[in-house]
């Protein structure tokens, strides 16, 4: 596909864990934009449920079966994006697990951080390294991973700081996160490739039992705002929808 017909065609997007909460409120922010928009999601199920209400509010959706933790599901998910468009010009990595409770470090079941790192990390970079070279056809391509503020060592470090509960597992895996973003921006720097952290807020969802202040299409802004921002932008940061977090 050359550059010329991709400017032809609508933008394409995949989000990760995208059958509900926050990731489908950013399918439906992209596809509300116009935006041909992957639904990336292992629950079959819930994922075609996803599409189908999509489709019903006229957003462009398709389904994407996906499992972050698994080679051949990845695989097959750049193969489907392959053959579907050609091109990726935004991915969303908004899959993660919290890795179960309790995790207080001095008596957490190693497992809980293991699997917190499996989903939140290495699945970010298993699924990114995949897409890289469709998002590579993009004129514009943008990679945008659903971190939190519970990740800053900043905020983690200041006293009175809202930081979540004690977590060896959930929190540090978004430190993580944080750290390989950046070390994304630096050996893409210079290339068309923006990619950014961004923490959606204390947001109703059920990976916190919804208990959040937040709604999943508020929790949605930010990331929304980073995988459409224009030629130029940051590259590297971590910010939220009232501006930048430190690390």
């Amino acid at each position: 596909m050359t550059e010329t017909n991709t400017m032809n065609q609508p933008k394409v997007a995949l989000v990760t864990g995208a059958n509900k909460g926050i990731g489908y409120e950013i399918a439906a922010g992209l596809g509300a934009l116009g935006w041909s928009v992957g639904v990336g999601a292992r629950d079959e199920e819930r994922r075609e449920a996803a599409v189908d209400k999509l489709r019903a509010a006229g957003a462009d959706a398709f389904g994407v079966p996906l499992d972050v933790t698994d080679d051949a599901s990845v695989t097959a998910a750049a193969r489907l994006l392959e053959e579907r468009a050609g091109r990726l010009d935004a991915l969303v990595n908004n899959a993660a697990i919290t890795g179960g409770h309790p995790q207080e470090p001095t008596t957490v079941d190693v497992n809980r951080v293991r699997a917190a790192v499996e989903t939140n990390v290495i699945g970010v970079i298993r699924v990114t390294n995949a897409l890289l070279p469709l998002l590579r056809r993009s004129p514009s391509p943008r990679i945008v991973n659903v971190s939190s503020s519970v990740g800053s060592l900043t905020l983690q470090t200041t006293p009175g700081a809202e930081t979540g509960p004690i977590s060896a597992g959930y929190a540090p895996s978004k430190t993580f996160l944080n750290a390989v973003t950046v070390q994304y921006a630096k050996e893409l720097a210079g290339t068309h490739v923006l990619i950014n952290a961004v923490c959606p807020g204390f947001t109703a969802t059920d990976l916190n039992g919804f208990r959040g202040t937040r709604t999943p299409q508020q929790g949605a802004t930010a990331a929304i705002r980073l995988a459409t921002v224009e030629d130029g932008g940051p590259t590297g940061r971590f910010f939220s929808d009232e501006g930048e977090i430190p690390w």
